[in-house]
Parts: C-alpha cells; structure tokens; sequence
C-alpha cells in the first residue's frame, strides 16, 4: 500500500514531456493586441483559441492588473547604457496577478482598446453580422453597441477628448458591368482599363476603405459622420496589410494625422509612394506633410505634446524592403528661416526642413515605435537574427544616438509604455523559436524583465523543446554568416540525423527567433530533424549592405550563402549526408527550385510552397510591380546588364532536375500566382521525377485555416517520411 501511495504522488513532483506534434502545436493560444490602461494600472490583451472541428478561432479578451515596485529612472542621462541582462529573474518587479476573461469566445472581440479616459473598453465584433464597435465595463458588463453602419465598419478610434471617433468604412466608388449596362444584370465580367484589378487574395471590390469623424458624446454618436476622404479613389488603411497604426489623433484631439497612397490603377501598382496627411477638425483642411519623399511613410503618431509627429520612412522609391527610419516633423519650425547671427543679421537665408531624420544614423530597420517623452522614442528593430528594444535619446552622445534595452535570442514583436510607473517600465510581447508569444514586463533601467502573460505555460512545461544553436558560417566571399540550427528533442550526437535547409522567403524577411504555426521549426526538430535556416544575403538585421545584395542577384550569392550553410553543417558527424531536403516558401520556393537544378546532388528531397518558378510569367501575372520592378532591375523585356534574376529563372534549369519534390500551391495567390507552382509540377511529371502537387483552393499566399494547415503539415512530414526518413 505504501508502494501504491508513492507512485500516486510521484506526477506532483515530475512532470512527463513530450515532443511537439501537430495537434500540439493548434491548442497553442495566440497572444495579440495588446494595451495598457491610461493609469498605467492594468493590461488588456486577446487570446484566439482555434477549434479545429469547427475549422475557425475565436478570440478571448483579458484584462490582468499590473504591479511594479518603486524605482529610478537612469536612462535618458547622455551616457551609453550597458548591454547585460538579468536573466529573467523580475527582481525589480513584482509578481503579475491573475488574468480575468472580460469577452469570452462567444462574443469574438477583436481590436478591444481601452477607451481614452479608462472608464471602459471598446471592441470590434460580428457577432450580429456586420463588424460594428461596442463598450462594455472594464468587467465585460453592460454591453452597448455604439455604430450601426450597413456593411459595418473595418477600424476605429476614439479622439483623446473623447468627443470624436474615427471610423474606417468601405465606399463604393467604382461602377461595376452591371450597373453600365443594366440589361446584362446577369453578367460577372469585368471591364479593366489599369492595374491592382486584384491584390493579394482579392479581386478589387469596387470599394475604398475611408476614414469618417463622427461626433461622440456620452456613449453615443451624434450627428453625421465627415468622410475626409471624400470621393477619392485610395484606401486608409493601406491594403493589404494595413491596419489602425496608420492613422492617429492629436493629444488635444483636433487633428488626425493618417498615411494613404494616394494612387490609382497602374500608378499605384507601380509606387512605394504614400505619404503622411494631417486633417485638421477646425478648417476641414487635409496637409500632405511627407511630399518631399517618394518611398513609403507610415503610420504617424503625434507627440505628447501634440507638436511633433513621427513616422516611419523608408527612402527609396519602388523598394518596399528599404531600411525603415523614423522621421519627425515639427508643427513650430519654421520652414525658411534660420537664426540670427551673433551681430544680429542674417547673412544668408537657409530653408529648415520641417523633417527631421531621427534613426538615420542607425543602420537597421525600424518595425514599430512609441514615444516616451517630446523627445525620446522607443522602438523594435531587426538586430543580428533577433527583433530587440532600443531607445533613441537625442541627448545621447553617440552618432547614432540609439542605445538597446534588451538583448538576446529572441523576438520582441510589440511594446507598451505603462506611464505612472516609478520605474521606467514597458509591456512587450515576446516571441523565440521555442516561446509562443507572451507578454513581459520590463524595468528598462535596470535591464530586467519578468512574465507577465503565461497563456501556454501549461503546454509548455509538458512539452520538451529542442536546443536552438546560434552558429556562425564563412561564406563564399568571407563574411560571417549567422545561422540557426535546431536540434531534435534528446538529440544524441552519436547518432546521425535527416537535416533540413530551411530557405526563407521574403525575400527581404529576416529569419529571426520567430515562433511559426507553419514553419515552426520545434516542430520539424521533434520530426526527428535537424533545422539549418542561415540568414542568407538579402536579410535584414545585418545592416544595409547585406540587406540590398540580393537585388536583382536572386541566382547569386544569396544561393552560395544557403550551399555555405548546408555544407558546413553537414561537415559534422551527427549529420547524415545521404539524407539532406531543402524546404521554403515564396522567394524560399524560388529557392527551392532553383536548387533543384543546381544542387550538385546534395539534396534528396525538396518541398516548394507558392514559389516563383518562371521569373517571365510571374512578372506577367504578380499585382505588386513596384516589387517586381525594383527586385529585377525593371521588366524582363528591358534588361540592362547579364545575369539577371530572369537569366537565373529556375525553370531555366529544370532540365537538371533529378530529385523527388513536393509543390505546394494555392488558388488565391495573386501575389505568386497558381500557375507558378503548376508550371513546376508539369515540368517534374513530364520528366518522371517523382512528385506531389498539393492544391488549396481557399488560401492566398500564406495558409490560415485550422483544418488545411493541419492537412498542410501532414502532407509536409509525409513527404520527407517517405522520400527522405
């Protein structure tokens, strides 16, 4: 008996783990969205939980109180900070309390905000329908629909007064067939006279999405609400990817500053060009206040003050892979004048730009930003295969004047301040190859941090990760290569294992400590491989140079860079040579197939996801061609040195193909279209090398839904069990 009893109580005390698999990996909750209250005092984020029976997710909304002891602010003093961390030990930080579940899965809440004065949340739900904004307590009671808009609405935001509330609602602009010629009612066709007829995984709606005032008074709208777009042709947000971060109120709420592509058909296809508005409440007036630059400019946000506004800028024309900077314009320079000198004249006149380059000095892109004051900003950046938090102080003494807060492997993906604390403090959601995202707390004087969020923790303790090793590899041209090995869970280097080369795609996309629902490299590691994903040329994180070396060199270097990495890794006793795949997707397909004409027999087996096959015909078929203009080096009729990325086509030298491969393609993609992967597919039956073509027909360039991404990965290890295991 007493036996008995000490194996009951042995599971308290040791906790079984288990590898990761695919069913696993789908009971993950998915952190998003956000916030902290304006006292500072509690945070509010959202939780999406996919029912894979169901085939949809729903998201949860939490709120969960924070707590930071008394401290000092040391930053900000001109000096350089050190980069050391406390190893997450929180000292200086309280313990979070408990999350309480506001909005349940039944209501489906996204977009949920604290509203401006604290005394409640406002959400996005379709729960009725159409998307319309709602408020509720801080305690998810007494529910009150604010907007009844026929069609609904797709953003919003309350007026720091909280006498305004933008809203983003669609406008039919354009007449489709139908309406030209009433009596062919029945007819679907189109009559196209410019490009961007479709755009991602859509075909153009005839609608553009504006931004409306409407005046807001105790819970209630009132009176009409202004289209400050009115009867333009251009979206805010700017699709496809756009969201609330590109428009923003002023702190005294009068102003509304918005970025837009103000651009039509063919033009819009063509340009990077949007630029930063600024609409003001009291002249009905709308200021172009970015002209000057021809690339993209987004997402504005005012100073505390109100008397600035920052923004993120990229610099050149066309290249939507551009270093991003952030720049500020100043409403109280005076443009076209400058000081007086010491005898009270002015012996010249010089124009003072209103905008001024912040992070220009600082040679890596820019993802996100808040202000912290007037003057500082806080900001992630891609930094060596990671996304950290810098601080841009510009009484700081060094050139770039941009110092880090945190350092180490992983990703920060997004950050709050949380004003009135009395240690300077951020909320930032985090990400590893290992870490679904979570939210931590950061006393970023001290560089330490603590969990905040523990949405998975209990998946996590019963689930044993593989060891992510950082390792660096000489390319062909000598330069230090930083790459990213994941071994198997129990990995024993007496035993030799299948490796995969991951390819990633982008191109222009770092392969950082990013925690994947498709290619989540924990994943294949528990699949018994070992992950070799190198940050090839063309990655961001590693400054400019190395950034831009893939234009119009997609054959080239970045090519030898992923052979450097395969080979070196390969070099070690615990790799089985005879049993090397090379997976990716997008330009990671383009890379796929290109390898498999060119790989000297190294790989036996390739899986290629919406790849580019055919350079001529993707460039034909693509919608983004200020893409495919600046990547090639123009169109491939107008080609202005050999080799090129058309010259270096993969289905150029598919003649060499001797390898089994998995092609996977979807029919929404209209960014790599479908024929891309069904060129490939025909040309590897017609030569008898064994194949797979797997086909979604509901999915653009990425696949979302639970059931065909389950499906997506069952093929994916199906494959490499058979072709390569």
């Amino acid at each position: 008996m007493k036996k008995l009893l000490l194996f009951t109580f042995l599971p308290l005390f040791t906790m079984a783990q288990n590898n990761l698999d695919i069913a696993t990996l789908w009971k993950f909750g998915r952190l998003s969205e956000h916030m902290v209250s304006p006292d500072g005092k509690t945070a509010l984020y959202a939780v999406k939980q996919y029912d894979v029976k169901a085939n949809k997710g729903a998201n949860k909304i939490f709120t969960q109180p924070i707590a930071v002891t008394v401290g000092r602010d040391d930053v900000g003093t001109g000096r350089d900070l050190s980069l050391h961390r406390d190893g997450g030990t929180g000292r200086d930080l309280s313990l979070p309390k408990s999350p309480m579940a506001i909005l349940d899965e039944t209501i489906n809440a996204f977009g949920a905000r604290f509203t401006p004065d604290g005394k409640k949340i406002s959400y996005l739900t379709a729960k009725t329908g159409d998307v319309q904004l709602y408020e509720c307590d801080i305690n998810g009671k007494n529910i009150k629909q604010i907007t009844q808009v026929k069609g609904g609405i797709n953003g919003y935001k309350y007026s720091p007064s909280m006498k305004h509330i933008a809203l983003v609602m669609d406008v039919k602009l354009d007449q489709e067939v139908k309406e030209i010629y009433p009596d062919l009612d029945k007819t679907n066709a189109r009559i196209i006279d410019g490009l961007y007829y479709r755009h991602w995984d859509a075909w153009h709606d005839y609608a553009y999405s504006h931004l409306f005032i409407q005046s807001y008074e105790n819970g209630k709208l009132t009176g009409v609400a202004t289209d400050i777009m009115l009867n333009e042709k251009f979206d805010c947000p700017v699709p496809p990817q756009g969201d609330d971060d590109e428009f923003n109120w002023s702190p005294d709420g009068t102003k509304l500053a918005y970025d837009c592509k103000k651009l039509h058909g063919t033009e819009d296809a063509i340009s990077t060009n949007s630029d930063i508005y600024v609409y003001d409440l009291n002249t009905n007036v709308t200021r172009n206040i970015s002209e000057a630059n021809q690339g993209y400019d987004k997402n504005p946000q005012f100073s505390p003050d109100g008397t600035k506004i920052a923004w993120l800028s990229m610099e050149e024309p066309g290249n939507e892979s551009d270093r991003n900077t952030v720049v500020m314009y100043d409403f109280n320079k005076p443009k076209g004048s400058n000081p007086p000198s010491k005898d009270g004249k002015i012996a010249t006149v010089m124009v003072l730009p209103k905008i001024t380059p912040l992070t220009h000095h600082f040679d890596y892109t820019v993802e996100n930003f808040i202000w912290l004051d007037n003057a500082r900003i806080i900001f992630t950046a891609v930094y060596q295969a990671t996304k950290q938090i810098f601080l841009f102080d510009p009484r700081l003494k060094s050139m770039s004047q941009v110092v880090a807060l945190t350092q180490g492997d992983h990703d920060y993906v997004s950050i709050c301040n949380v004003p009135n604390a009395a240690k300077p403090t951020l909320l930032a959601a985090k990400m590893s190859i290992s870490l679904p995202t979570e939210l931590f707390l950061i006393d970023w004087s001290s560089k330490t941090e603590t969990a905040f969020s523990h949405v998975n923790k209990e998946i996590l303790d019963q689930t044993k990760m593989g060891k992510v090793e950082k390792r660096m590899v000489k390319t062909t041209d000598n330069k230090d290569m930083l790459v990213w090995v994941i071994y198997p869970p129990n990995f024993d280097a007496s035993k030799k294992y299948p490796t995969l080369l991951y390819c990633q795609g982008g191109p222009q996309s770092p392969v950082s400590q990013f925690f994947s629902y498709r290619w989540n490299f924990q994943l294949m590691a528990a699949n018994g491989y070992i992950v070799v994903a190198p940050n090839r040329r063309g990655l961001p994180g590693f400054g400019s140079e190395w950034n831009d070396a893939i234009t119009n060199d997609y054959g080239g270097q970045c090519m030898k860079d992923y052979l450097s990495a395969i080979d070196d890794v390969a070099k070690e006793p615990y790799v089985n040579k005879d049993k090397l795949g090379a997976v990716g997707a997008s330009f990671g397909g383009y890379s796929v197939y290109w390898l498999a004409g060119n790989h000297n027999k190294r790989f036996k087996t390739f899986i290629a996801h919406c790849g580019m096959f055919n350079m001529e015909s993707w460039y034909g078929t693509t919608e983004e061609m200020f893409f495919a203009n600046h990547d090639n080096g123009g169109p491939y009729w107008d080609q202005k040195k050999s080799p090129n990325n058309f010259d270096a086509s993969p289905h150029k030298f598919v003649k060499n193909w001797d390898t089994p491969i998995l092609i996977i393609h979807n029919e929404k993609d209209y960014r790599v279209p479908l024929n891309q992967g069904m060129e490939a597919f025909t040309a590897a039956q017609l030569q008898g090398i064994p194949s797979k073509f797997l086909y979604f027909p509901d999915e653009n360039h990425w696949v979302t839904k639970p059931q065909n991404s389950i499906l997506w990965q069952r093929v994916f290890f199906e494959w490499l069990a058979e072709t390569l295991k």
